[in-house]
């Protein structure tokens, strides 16, 4: 069988080539393949393919963005003509997205609904193959105080404890707290130890006048809350 060879991009129209219309138009302009080629830089002569070939196979194999992020290097380098070398250069890429994603200086001045929390935290922990728990510190008006990492690991009662939980809302001051953790998973359903954990620490902090507003799991591509009960679901974004 006659072996059909790609086209080379040096010989591609001009308009055409990634890198010039990123130059010409602007990155927003170029597909998903075709900002991975330009980080690829090369094909493979030998194989007959381009850079945005191997792009294009990169995604058929892996079927997102996101799948990349979380695949390893060496499951990224299965694909021919992608080697060690430009499997770095695609996380690396994929990470300084995530890092800008959940970088403190875009962090909403105010939380008014779970979107919010998950606009927040589905870069920071949508990926994550372990677990995370954080919380959200808010004042009486939901305005943000602080996010902060509670603990990482297998969730337990002993690393999700109420002390250790409240214990930055009281030095704080925060009126209210909102908890987050994630689903290694990718499936944000929460489980029954999930619940269990909540009504334990919506129990302490009605104890200490710290109500909790919500409990957003992260997944994947989507987020699930915990609630104790449809009044409490109703009420927890409500400002004072």
């Amino acid at each position: 069988m006659e072996r059909k060879y790609s086209i080379p991009i040096k010989e591609w129209p001009e308009e055409d080539r990634p890198r010039e219309r990123l130059l010409a138009r602007g990155a927003r302009e170029l597909t998903d393949a075709e900002l991975i080629a330009i980080l690829l830089r090369t094909g493979d002569g030998g194989m007959g393919k381009s850079a945005v070939d191997h792009a294009r196979e990169l995604l058929l194999e892996f079927g997102s963005l996101a799948s990349i992020d979380t695949a390893g290097i060496g499951e990224i380098c299965r694909i021919k003509g992608i080697g060690p070398a430009k499997a770095a250069t695609i996380k690396a890429a994929l990470e300084l997205g995530r890092r800008m994603a959940s970088s403190p200086e875009i962090e909403p001045d105010v939380i008014s609904s779970p979107d919010d929390v998950w606009d927040l935290f589905r870069c920071k922990l949508g990926g994550l193959k372990h677990e995370t728990f954080w919380e959200i510190l808010l004042d009486f008006k939901n305005h943000v105080l602080n996010s902060i990492k509670i603990s990482e690991g297998i969730l337990t009662e002993t690393l999700v404890h109420p002390r250790e939980v409240f214990a930055p809302a009281i030095r704080e001051n925060a009126a209210r707290v909102i908890f987050v953790h994630n689903h290694p998973s990718g499936d944000p359903t929460p489980s029954d130890a999930d619940r269990t954990m909540h009504s334990r620490l919506v129990a302490a902090g009605e104890l200490l006048g710290i109500p909790v507003l919500d409990h957003i799991v992260i997944g994947q591509n989507r987020y699930e809350r915990i609630t104790v009960d449809d009044e409490h679901s109703e009420r927890s974004m409500a400002a004072d």
